[in-house]
């Protein structure tokens, strides 16, 4: 069975869905916000809550660091301020993760470059999240994979070569590692989603834990990605909808979130074991709607059944209608009125009949 642990949670696929809210910068650079929203999404149901951590004057270009950044969303008059003032440093990293262990909800980060990664690790996150931009970057995927902790790979972006590459550069290193069907589009296209993956996946990696990191605006998709065999499933997160930034518009808000982790749960268990039975809540209504074998009209004492003279009328308290071919051409051992039971008593050759049925 495929399976990965977690902060001591276990991920299988008799299981639960495993939820991350995506916070990622939504948070606006306040650390009492961030808090708020560990606190909200443990409150809606998430086993994960989930930042990102970049080292911005490393990763990008000058050119890119530099480059005018003014937009109704810009926190920052070029991009590298913008990101700097959304960026969390040591000490509320430090505070999140205390906190987050108060409240009892796992907390890591996405490491989008090598001094992330380390300073993560510095911290000992629980695990590390992988952005679909990086599938590629087989240097840092490595660099990552040493630190012997669970590694989530989003997969947006790619092909399956891509992925394949990716799998091979790190199993041999850390076996720990699961695989999010993703659509790098901000939101995705529903047309685009192509959740069928998560099935080439689990047939692809058949040992490796599954699942879909969804961009899309609704809650509906995680249902379907769980059925597939998906077994996490990765949400963008927010307090609200209109604050200002880049991901928050297609962010689930808490009512959202919410109703998707009740969704999730009620389809692990709706499932069941896929054995065709009776429950004991379907018998009354059954019988209610249900018909059984009755006289169309009175019949006389020795009377020879014929079809015509049977009709199917609810409840379905007596002989069911699937016995009828048993009852054409027996006999009345009593007068019958109309609406009276038929049933093997008061046929003849009811023992004949009833001993066939046994057999």
């Amino acid at each position: 069975m495929r399976e990965l642990t977690i902060d001591g949670k276990k991920i299988q696929d008799d299981g639960d869905c495993w939820m991350i809210a995506e916070i990622g910068h939504n948070h606006q650079g306040k650390l009492e916000t961030a808090k708020e929203m560990f606190r909200v999404a443990k409150e809606c149901g998430a086993n994960a809550v989930k930042l990102q951590k970049r080292e911005n004057r490393a990763l990008y270009t000058k050119a890119g660091y530099d480059k005018p950044y003014e937009n109704i969303n810009s926190y920052g008059a070029t991009y590298g301020e913008h990101r700097e003032a959304l960026e969390f440093g040591w000490y509320e990293y430090k505070e999140l993760k205390d906190y987050a262990a108060e409240i009892g909800v796992t907390f890591f980060s996405t490491a989008f470059d090598f001094p992330s990664a380390d300073f993560l690790a510095k911290l000992d996150m629980p695990a590390y999240k992988i952005a679909s931009g990086d599938l590629k970057n087989i240097p840092l995927l490595t660099h990552i994979a040493k630190i012997q902790k669970p590694m989530i790979v989003s997969t947006g972006g790619g092909t399956m070569e891509d992925v394949n590459r990716a799998y091979d550069a790190i199993m041999p290193i850390n076996q720990q590692l699961a695989l999010l069907q993703c659509t790098a589009g901000y939101p995705a296209e529903f047309s685009e989603l192509n959740l069928r993956v998560i099935t080439s996946f689990r047939e692809r990696f058949p040992d490796t834990v599954v699942g879909l990191s969804s961009h899309d605006n609704g809650i509906a998709m995680a249902v379907a990605a769980y059925m597939l065999g998906g077994r996490i499933v990765e949400k963008h997160f927010t307090l609200n909808h209109t604050w200002k930034g880049t991901d928050h518009a297609f962010s689930l808000e808490p009512i959202g979130f919410t109703k998707m982790v009740r969704d999730l749960k009620r389809t692990r268990v709706a499932m069941g074991d896929g054995v065709k039975q009776t429950y004991d809540s379907e018998v009354n209504p059954i019988i209610k709607m249900g018909k059984k074998i009755v006289a169309a009209r009175d019949l006389p004492q020795g009377y020879t059944i014929r079809r015509q003279d049977l009709t199917l009328k609810s409840p379905g308290d007596g002989l069911p209608p699937y016995e009828i071919e048993k009852v054409i051409g027996r006999m009345t051992l009593q007068p019958l009125s109309e609406d009276d039971d038929i049933t093997f008593d008061v046929l003849n050759g009811a023992m004949d009949w009833s001993e066939a049925a046994a057999s």
